[in-house]
């Protein structure tokens, strides 16, 4: 899944690893403690999250430690010998439930909780939300590309515009999100998806004509040929010489498999080659589009009628254009024995206390409804309520439901399969296809509906009470 073999647990903030001393020689780094993964704003102004990331994250958890160069690094950084010594024989020992990766989520309700000591499940907080933010951020990217493209091809171009070994990452991600193919070989290797490419500008220039570089590709990939033609004139020069290949390859019992457009109009230049091939008897030939490409320029090629076959898509898609990050935060909710909470002024950052679990809620005809935040004991709540405007709520009794939580790992074992992208992407499809199309559009997508049950909410505003009197 990850990059390295090894995951080194520096791969974190200090304040994880000072906090973390500081609970250790309090003799506090072993009370019981839970934290919660949520976020709190949907990216893209969208309706919704594509929850990304967690196999990565229960692989490197489950394996990580700290060996003898990185002890000797945090001691010349004057950590105290006696927490060394702890660290030297750290592994994680906790407890994770939460979503199933590939589930779709929502702002402010809990997506995992991690539960185990409070050294321990402080230590994480980084990783967890380096992992989680920017693959969630990614597939849902790539899932509303998808919702775009319809049935069409969708490869990801994204590795040179990538935020450096992230590219790896990203690109099972946008397979999750309902990508087909990547021109990352390291990650589809790594991966299981299938490498995709065609050719550089460079190539064809590097030849003393156009045809003569066409031709010489041609030759070496006979039965997967694809032709960039725009490195000079598209359709006076490109199109010709890449008919003239396409013949030729017949001849020799091949065919053509498509060109490729970067540059340009590029329904226009579409529609002009479509017309061309055809009028040459080469239905069969694809066309392949890209150069800065996203869901709504996709939407509007497809709108305008453009007959492209496959989309490259790269910069916007692989690093989360215009957003750049999903707002996930990391929360404590439990420790002591007791629920504990954030207060701020803005109260949609106040925090929910506890231990909890997610409910989700269908409509008759079996698509997603609402989504209650419980307490991990409770049953199931017969009412919710606005998270931040009490006198809103909705009845819930006897509407069906779905528990979201499963257990992911215990004791620092994984107890969950890890599904490979390709599964995931299927997951992703069927649970959006759950999902009322208002959620999914791209103008002013309709809020979904979150909300917490009564008992939640009545701890909610018993603990605020109580951290009153010293405010």
């Amino acid at each position: 899944m990850y990059t390295h073999k090894r995951f080194s647990p520096l791969y974190t903030d200090m304040y994880q690893l000072t906090m973390g001393q500081a609970y250790f020689l309090h003799q506090r780094h072993d009370s019981p403690a839970c934290f919660d993964y949520f976020f709190r704003k949907t990216p893209y102004d969208g309706g919704y999250v594509i929850f990304t990331g967690l196999a990565d994250l229960l692989e490197i958890i489950a394996s990580i430690s700290f060996d003898s160069s990185e002890i000797d690094y945090l001691h010349s950084q004057g950590f105290h010998p006696d927490y060394l010594s702890y660290l030297e024989g750290f592994t994680f020992k906790g407890s994770i439930f939460g979503m199933k990766e590939g589930e779709i989520i929502f702002p402010f309700e809990p997506v995992l909780r991690v539960e185990g000591g409070m050294l321990e499940t402080q230590l994480i907080e980084t990783l967890l939300l380096n992992l989680l933010n920017f693959q969630s951020l990614i597939a849902t990217k790539a899932s509303r590309i998808r919702n775009s493209a319809g049935t069409r091809i969708l490869s990801d171009f994204g590795l040179r515009r990538a935020q450096g070994m992230g590219g790896i990452q990203a690109s099972r991600a946008a397979i999750i999100g309902g990508f087909d193919n990547t021109s990352n070989v390291f990650s589809a290797r790594q991966n299981g998806i299938p490498p995709a490419g065609t050719m550089a500008h460079s190539f064809i220039e590097s030849y003393d004509s156009e045809l003569d570089a066409f031709r010489a590709y041609a030759s070496v990939f006979p039965d997967k040929c694809i032709l960039l033609v725009d490195t000079y004139n598209t359709l006076k020069s490109g199109l010709p010489n890449a008919i003239k290949v396409a013949r030729e390859l017949e001849e020799k019992g091949f065919k053509l498999k498509g060109i490729r457009l970067d540059s340009g109009d590029l329904a226009y230049l579409s529609k002009k080659a479509r017309a061309m091939l055809d009028n040459e008897g080469f239905d069969y030939v694809q066309i392949v589009v890209s150069n800065q490409l996203d869901e709504f320029v996709v939407k509007s090629l497809l709108d305008q009628g453009a007959p492209i076959d496959i989309f490259g898509v790269g910069t916007s898609m692989i690093t989360g254009r215009p957003d750049g990050a999903i707002d996930g935060v990391y929360k404590l909710s439990f420790s002591d024995g007791k629920a504990r909470l954030k207060i701020s002024e803005n109260i949609q950052k106040t925090t929910l206390p506890g231990k909890k679990k997610v409910l989700r809620y269908l409509d008759e005809e079996g698509r997603f409804y609402a989504d209650c935040i419980a307490l991990y004991e409770e049953d199931s709540p017969e009412k919710m309520f606005h998270p931040f405007q009490k006198e809103k709520s909705i009845l819930l009794k006897g509407r069906p439901y779905e528990e979201l939580f499963i257990l992911h790992m215990q004791h620092g074992k994984i107890t969950t399969a890890v599904n490979g992208p390709f599964a995931l992407r299927e997951q992703v499809s069927q649970r959006l296809g759950q999902l009322p199309e208002e959620h999914k559009r791209f103008d002013y997508p309709h809020i979904y509906k979150v909300g917490i049950s009564q008992k939640l909410s009545k701890s909610r505003d018993s603990i605020v009470k109580q951290l009153q009197q010293f405010m």
